[in-house]
């Protein structure tokens, strides 16, 4: 099935260029040009992915991934520029599952698209061999984890993670007490030697614990361990 790619950018050439070089590549893509005409889109008709820059007029592209995230999982790229840093931290904590700064090569945003949807159709019912959707259910003391649904549970309660949250906890409790380096993490959510900094990763982590400790405030399954990474504790 042909993927549908959201673009969100003020700037009309981007979105020209961008659009024109995905459906070189067979996506199909809709173009906005500002957050508030994209968000009730992206809700009613969801693509497969969407792109989002961040410095827009009218509704910034934070402000469209907080308001989006309300009602969509859906996995969101933010386009940035080099000094947003800040912006780039915030939106990965906001729930978006990658970034890319400006000026950004359309290959690089093209090879992080197909890892983002790769990961997506692993992650998703009816992605077993012959379309039919596996069983295979995780269970560490509380925490509940069906990679066929890409549901997650802590207590029984539900926890929704995006893909990239899901894939970095699924790497770590699958084997409980050993520790996983960043760049292990990295290998587990990001494929295709497509490199990500500490600091996503990082973000990525902060996100999960926060989701977790909205259903249970003692959360604190995931531990760090300075200068070497981080590891899952069954209780």
């Amino acid at each position: 099935m042909t993927a549908t790619i959201a673009l969100v950018d003020d700037d009309r050439n981007i979105l020209t260029s961008v659009s024109i070089a995905l459906q070189a590549e067979g996506f199909l893509t809709r173009v906005y040009s500002d957050g508030e005409t994209a968000l009730k889109a992206l809700i009613d008709n969801p693509p497969d992915l969407a792109i989002f820059d961040i410095k827009m007029p009218r509704m910034d592209g934070l402000e469209l991934l907080r308001r989006m995230r309300e009602k969509s999982m859906i996995p969101v790229i933010f386009l940035t520029s080099k000094d947003d840093e800040l912006d780039e931290a915030l939106g990965l904590a906001m729930g978006a599952d990658d970034y890319i700064a400006k000026p950004f090569s359309q290959r690089l945003l093209i090879a992080r698209i197909r890892a983002i949807l790769r990961r997506t159709e692993v992650s998703s019912p009816g992605a077993a061999e012959g379309g039919e959707p596996t069983e295979t259910v995780l269970v560490r003391g509380r925490l509940s984890m069906d990679t066929a649904r890409h549901r997650v549970t802590w207590n029984g309660a539900d926890v929704t993670l995006t893909v990239t949250e899901f894939l970095i906890l699924e790497a770590l409790a699958q084997r409980p007490g050993v520790v996983k380096t960043r760049n292990q993490l990295m290998d587990a959510a990001y494929h295709d030697d497509i490199y990500v900094d500490d600091r996503t990763i990082d973000s990525h982590i902060k996100r999960v614990r926060r989701k977790f400790r909205q259903t249970d405030a003692d959360f604190d399954a995931i531990e760090t361990l300075y200068g070497a990474g981080y590891r899952f504790s069954e209780e």
